[in-house]
């Protein structure tokens, strides 16, 4: 069995990266660790690294027209183009991945800089998204090679982001048991969750498959036939193809989280005060919450066996209507919002 442990980094390619890398400093208190640039000897893109708690995101945008950076944002916008894995054994991983029919995309590839090691290898996956194998051995934990680290980092104020929760996948329509097959064929997933949603305009059928220790979760997404189009479809149209929607970020206190993103100007979809007149019909009693918080930031509340969650989603983040972030605190539940769905489409 292949031993994905986590998710390592998410990689952007963006138009600016270094106005990227501010917006998420500002807007979600994210701390700019490394950069590589030309000054550290990269030719044809720029990158920053930021980090808060658990999470960590990498901005790479073009230093010229002809490089796969910019030719991917021309095609897909500002978006994620690589899910990375850490994993024990890179080589192992990626050479087994291979074996079992996926398309290779980097050969497995020593990186060495003082006391620190990593192999990186990287393999295709739906649309023009990958999946790379981070291996790291060494002091430094967050080792990034060929990357230069911040002397005197700007000042950052979190915003309560813990770890990633889980990365949503929109696959075109008739694909996705395809690619529920792809990741439990290939990565060893297990299908965990069924979701299909109808709803009197629109439709998308769903599930989820997630890795064995059930660290890294992909809930993908496919469209349905309905009387309009879903925002599923709207996402393939803009995106022009298969990518991931919406990156979901755990906070400890999503109210705590919440107002501190209002505060620095991130906008959330609305949520219509009709949502809470019914909630503790459907939900039962939330005696622990704050229940004017939860109508006045707009957020949504779920519960299944376990337990109960709290979601909120952000507008788009881009100039398409596509990437966006779910921010979520989970109280034991495991699931993804099923009874909140229907009130997004």
């Amino acid at each position: 069995m292949l031993q994905i442990k986590n998710i390592d980094y998410v990689e952007f390619y963006v138009g600016n990266a270094s106005q990227a890398a501010h917006f998420y400093r500002m807007a979600f208190g994210f701390t700019p660790i490394a950069f590589s640039s030309l000054e550290t000897g990269e030719r044809d893109r720029t990158s920053f690294v930021l980090q808060q708690n658990k999470i960590t995101l990498i901005f790479t945008s073009a230093l010229t027209p002809d490089s796969p950076v910019a030719e991917h944002v021309r095609v897909h916008g500002d978006s994620i183009k690589d899910i990375a894995f850490n994993v024990d054994d890179a080589r192992y991983t990626f050479q087994e991945s291979v074996r079992r029919g996926v398309r290779p995309v980097l050969e497995p590839t020593l990186y060495e800089q003082e006391e620190n090691r990593l192999i990186k290898a990287t393999v295709a996956a739906y649309g023009d998204t990958v999946h790379s194998f981070i291996q790291r051995q060494g002091v430094d934990k967050r080792f990034f090679p060929g990357y230069q680290s911040f002397k005197n980092p700007p000042q950052v104020i979190p915003t309560g982001l813990t770890a990633f929760d889980h990365i949503a996948v929109c696959v075109a329509p008739h694909s996705l048991k395809d690619w529920f097959d792809f990741y439990i064929d290939v990565f060893d997933f297990h299908h965990s969750h069924q979701e299909d949603i109808v709803t009197e305009n629109t439709a998308m059928n769903s599930g989820v498959v997630e890795n064995s220790n059930g660290r890294v979760k992909f809930p993908i997404m496919e469209p349905a036939p309905g009387k309009r189009s879903s925002q599923i479809e709207e996402y393939l149209e803009f995106h022009h193809g298969p990518g991931a929607q919406h990156i979901a970020l755990l906070s400890g206190d999503i109210v705590q989280t919440i107002r501190a993103l209002r505060a620095n100007g991130i906008d959330f979809l609305y949520t219509p005060d009709t949502y809470y007149e019914t909630l503790e019909e459907r939900v039962g009693k939330l005696d622990d919450v704050d229940k004017q918080s939860l109508r006045e930031l707009g957020i949504l509340v779920d519960k299944d066996q376990w337990g109960t969650m709290f979601q909120v989603f952000s507008k788009p983040l881009h100039s398409r209507p596509t990437a966006f972030m779910e921010i979520i605190q989970r109280k034991g539940a495991r699931g993804f919002g099923g009874g909140n769905i229907k009130a997004l489409f």
